[in-house]
């Protein structure tokens, strides 16, 4: 029945993996990514980049732009463009945690690691199971009795050389004294 459940659990964690993946690639219209210490937006066709009404950029116009992000760059962003020569605005607004020694997590190799990983899971718990599997026969079998030892005599009493020890000639050392307790 485990076996079951964990399937259960490795169906739906992979689901929504691959829908985080495939999310992302849905995104690429217009988006936001952070990468180190930098942040691009991308608009869904060229245009010039302004934020609070002052043009941010080289005034070309561009697809994408990329800044280094801070506490100054932050904030609300436009994308401005013709189309059927009118004037479309597509607006960002920028806020996030990005910084320059970090290492961005993808969904796919994620994704990868986790079902390796559970299909080994899987794998060595089969193998153990087929290992261990109690093995029964058609007919029933006696446990097997060692040959009783023929003209055998119990040990014999002890010696009288094996006697108390006398208190005396004890020694006094920390092991050789028995304490009793309880």
């Amino acid at each position: 029945m485990k076996i079951h459940s964990m399937g259960v659990r490795a169906v739906i964690a992979m689901t929504l993996l691959l829908s985080l993946a495939a999310s992302e690639e849905e995104t690429a219209k217009g988006s936001v990514k952070f990468k180190g210490g930098n942040f691009t937006m991308t608009c869904p066709v060229y245009g010039k980049w302004y934020r609070r009404s002052a043009q941010v950029g080289d005034g070309e116009e561009h697809d994408s732009l990329e800044l280094n992000y801070n506490s100054d760059t932050k904030g609300l962003y436009k994308c401005v463009y013709k189309d059927n020569e009118e004037d479309k605005e597509y607006y960002f607004y920028v806020k996030g945690k990005a910084c320059a020694n970090c290492i961005e997590l993808e969904a796919a190799p994620l994704a990868l690691a986790i079902t390796v990983d559970m299909a080994g899971t899987i794998i060595l718990m089969m193998i153990i199971y087929k290992c261990t599997k109690k093995k029964s026969s058609a007919g029933s079998t006696q446990a097997s009795k060692a040959p009783a030892r023929a003209g055998g005599r119990a040990p014999p009493v002890p010696s009288p050389d094996y006697e108390a020890l006398n208190p005396h000639t004890r020694s006094q050392d920390p092991y050789a004294i028995v304490s009793r307790t309880g």
